[in-house]
């Protein structure tokens, strides 16, 4: 199986060079650093390094924060690198960590370049977030004699669906694995079923509860909201997708009806959106300013405000009275929604959370928010939400609580990571 594996990835070669040339058009930032895509690492982040954590994109760098928090804490100024496949992964790395952390984007997984990546960064162990499962990579760990930990590992069931179809081969991959640290009973289930040694497979929940705000996130978003308008109600819409600001859109058009102050904040997922997302807004005749731009006390007359930067997410939600998570009115699968409770905010999600199932059922069975199925329901929703802040209230407080008591998972985390971590 690795041989046919590693020839339909040769054959692929070209579809990838495409690829990346492809989502150049949409960010830029694709097109540089194409050599560490291919293992040639430059001389100033070379190893060895003491750990290497792989987080794929923003969201799996925000939970790998704790456990990287921890690890520099205890390693005492010795080098960590960070990979991820994104260019807004790598920014979010530059913005929590700056230079106390390295940063590299990860070589694709040819055998070659897999060898010249390890051989040149030198890792002691390979901590990897979620569930990528690259079998040249582990291959190569394996005859290197390099730990490999999978940690915050989930799979729903289009994933593992997805790996079944390559049983043979992912069975052998994740036989070579040295642990897993897993969400849930149900991800234990499966990952074991695709061929995981059941004594390497720990249960320790989603370290996404772990969620650390910065304290001094409730002035800087007291100061937002003083800008936006303290009188005026606001819905933020964050992390939407294409096909989403559409519905969004639709949905502000029959809430201005009731509320004639409402504000709603979109903030793209991608920032290759955000000029498409404010010119959508202009083209549906909606008066919009961009995050970006905006200087001093916000005028009354606007109505979409679209936030344009990066990292400020968790304080537009902390500003917010309501808030929309997005990537599940579309078919993406849904992101997370624990930084909405975080904050005590009441949060709404569509019915494409398979990403994130299990977080959105315990978010519903503690009534922190609520599910709807298409747009016409969702402003439905945020209209119950901001007609009765008593409500309002009871589900932002019942998410905080939920969140409080759920974390832990950073905890156990380290205590699978224990082993490897001690020269």
């Amino acid at each position: 199986m690795y041989l046919a594996y590693r020839l339909v990835l040769y054959l692929l070669f070209p579809v990838v060079i495409l690829r990346l040339l492809g989502r150049g058009f949409r960010n830029r930032n694709y097109w540089s650093r194409w050599s560490e895509r291919f293992g040639f690492i430059p001389e100033n982040r070379r190893g060895p390094y003491r750990a290497w954590v792989h987080a794929v994109s923003v969201g799996e760098v925000k939970a790998a924060s704790p456990i990287l928090e921890i690890l520099l804490e205890n390693f005492e100024g010795q080098p960590v690198l960070v990979t991820t496949m994104t260019p807004t992964g790598a920014m979010e790395v530059e913005q929590l960590f700056g230079h106390r952390v390295d940063h590299l984007y990860l070589p694709y997984d040819y055998p070659g370049v897999i060898r010249r990546f390890l051989k040149l960064t030198a890792p002691q162990v390979a901590i990897i977030m979620e569930t990528e499962i690259w079998p040249n990579l582990i291959e190569a760990c394996f005859q290197q004699k390099l730990p490999v930990v999978y940690t915050n590992v989930r799979l729903s069931e289009r994933s593992f669906q997805g790996y079944r179809r390559f049983g043979r081969l992912t069975g052998q991959a994740l036989s070579r694995v040295d642990r897993f640290a897993v969400q849930s009973s149900v991800d234990a289930e499966r990952i074991i079923t695709l061929g995981a040694e059941p004594t390497q497979v720990t249960v320790t929940g989603s370290v996404k509860f772990d969620i650390r705000r910065p304290a001094s996130i409730r002035e800087v978003a007291e100061a937002l909201r003083r800008e936006l308008g303290w009188e005026r109600n606001i819905w933020v819409a964050g992390s939407t997708h294409e096909g989403e600001e559409e519905q969004l859109l639709e949905a502000y058009r029959q809430l201005h009806l009731r509320f004639p102050d409402l504000l709603l904040v979109i903030v793209p997922r991608h920032p290759e959106r955000f000029t498409q997302a404010y010119r959508l807004a202009k083209k549906g005749g909606f008066e919009v300013r961009r995050h970006s731009e905006q200087r001093g006390a916000l005028k009354e007359s606007i109505q979409i405000y679209i936030g344009d930067t990066m990292g400020e997410l968790a304080v537009f939600l902390a500003a917010a009275d309501v808030a929309f998570i997005g990537g599940s009115l579309v078919a993406t699968g849904g992101h997370n929604i624990l930084e909405v409770s975080a904050a005590g905010v009441p949060v709404i999600f569509g019915p494409y959370m398979f990403n994130f199932q299990e977080i959105a059922t315990i978010t519903l069975d503690h009534n922190a928010g609520v599910q709807v199925k298409d747009g016409g329901e969702l402003a439905d929703r945020v209209g119950d939400y901001l007609s009765d802040p008593e409500s309002r209230d009871r589900a932002g407080e019942a998410g905080r609580k939920m969140v409080e008591e759920n974390r832990g998972a950073v905890e156990r985390v380290l205590a699978v990571l224990e082993p490897y971590l001690h020269d």
